[in-house]
């Protein structure tokens, strides 16, 4: 039975978090030879090679298995999260949309900070626009560039015709959160600073 999933997790620190739990990392085959995939790893039982840890199972045969990898990535936007209140805090505050004006700030934007010149075009000012921006991003959607809000919307999370790669809501709607969280971060440590 094959399971058709995506799960990636976003962590400050996958290494340590992984340390933590019990977990086989997903294999891939790279010049016909076993290797450790990059980000994935299974939690539920998987034949293992006993000297190398990795799933004997190249992941894309595990896929169609029936066996699920998560995939965990690190991401420095969490870096100053004490905990999950603290992130539900910073992911519910309205941020500094203002702050998307300054190409410096930007640069140090998760996912927009080489989009700069986009940014500045754009004017995202609240998060559905910032997702929209994200999605425009990727070359399915680059010809909506420079299109008003509106006419933005009426298209941006259709599928493309053609093969074309582009961001689903859902990618482009955390990714947005995400910055905002960096963004509140930004600003709670600045006040932190003064």
């Amino acid at each position: 039975m094959k399971v058709n999933t995506d799960v990636d997790i976003d962590v400050f620190d996958r290494d340590a978090l992984l340390r933590k739990l019990r977990h086989v990392t997903a294999s891939m085959v790279k010049d016909g030879e076993p290797v450790k995939h990059n980000t994935g790893v299974y939690f539920q039982p998987m034949p293992q090679n006993p000297l190398t840890g990795l799933a004997t199972i190249d992941y894309e045969r595990a896929e169609e298995l029936g066996y699920m990898k998560i995939d965990f990535l690190n991401n420095s936007v969490y870096k100053g999260v004490e905990d999950e209140n603290h992130l539900v805090q910073l992911a519910n505050a309205e941020p500094m949309w203002s702050m998307l004006d300054d190409e410096q700030i930007v640069e140090k934007l998760f996912h927009i900070g080489n989009y700069a010149d986009l940014v500045a075009e754009m004017k995202p000012r609240n998060v559905e626009q910032l997702a929209m921006l994200l999605a425009i991003i990727r070359p399915g959607k680059a010809h909506l560039r420079g299109e008003d809000w509106d006419t933005v919307a009426e298209s941006i999370w259709d599928k493309p015709d053609d093969s074309s790669y582009y961001f689903k809501k859902s990618h482009s709607f955390g990714y947005a959160m995400a910055i905002v969280v960096q963004m509140n971060l930004m600003v709670e440590q600045a006040m932190r600073g003064a």
